[in-house]
């Protein structure tokens, strides 16, 4: 990483790191522009190239910030001695939207690498991006109780589609709250609908509805 750019103050800091996440989740690698980036930050483009020479450093840097940011916020915090699914998926929905408000735009950006292929990843990166996400499913998805599911839908479906409900209500959530201030919202009525939408996902796939 860039010894100049971590030594830099920490306001000036983030700005760069959400303009840059921000505009390579939205345009991609081959058509983020660093005129953009330099604008939504407030600095000079000067700036920008003193602390990266080129716009692939500054992609790198991403990522390997990104591959941090999500294993410490994120992935290091789920639960995987959590047998319940709904129950270790909701603790991973509640550290998934902590580390959003932190850096709402590190999701977006891996979730543009994926959709393009990891276009412009260098390959030694690219191999801790696929080694990360394959983390993250271990994580999610070994070591979990079955039996706490319904006997007439087969097993691997309801894990799916318990995840396609979970992923699909929290990015509704998201989409509601884009362009707001996130550290000023107040989540608890937010977290309060999404406990009941997991009673109501309970009652469809569990065995016990417990």
């Amino acid at each position: 990483m860039t010894d100049k750019f971590e030594n830099l103050e920490s306001d000036k800091k983030k700005r760069i790191l959400d303009a840059a996440y921000r505009e390579f989740a939205e345009q991609g690698f081959a058509q983020a522009s660093t005129n953009r980036i330099v604008k939504e930050a407030g600095i000079g483009k000067g700036m920008l190239f003193y602390y990266f020479k080129s716009k692939q450093e500054l992609f790198n840097y991403l990522v390997e910030h990104g591959l941090e940011f999500v294993m410490k916020e994120y992935l290091s915090q789920l639960d995987t001695n959590q047998p319940d699914f709904i129950e270790r998926y909701r603790l991973a929905a509640v550290n998934k939207l902590n580390a959003y408000v932190k850096y709402p735009h590190v999701f977006n950006f891996f979730g543009n690498l994926y959709m393009n292929n990891l276009e412009g990843v260098p390959p030694e990166l690219a191999e801790r991006v696929n080694k990360l996400q394959a983390e993250g499913f271990a994580k999610l998805f070994t070591d979990i109780d079955t039996s706490l599911f319904r006997k007439d839908i087969p097993h691997e479906q309801i894990l799916k589609l318990i995840q396609w409900s979970m992923d699909g209500y929290t990015n509704e959530l998201l989409a509601s709250l884009k362009d707001r201030n996130l550290t000023e919202v107040d989540f608890d009525p937010y977290w309060q609908d999404f406990f009941e939408f997991l009673q109501v996902l309970r009652k469809i796939y569990y065995e016990n509805n417990h």
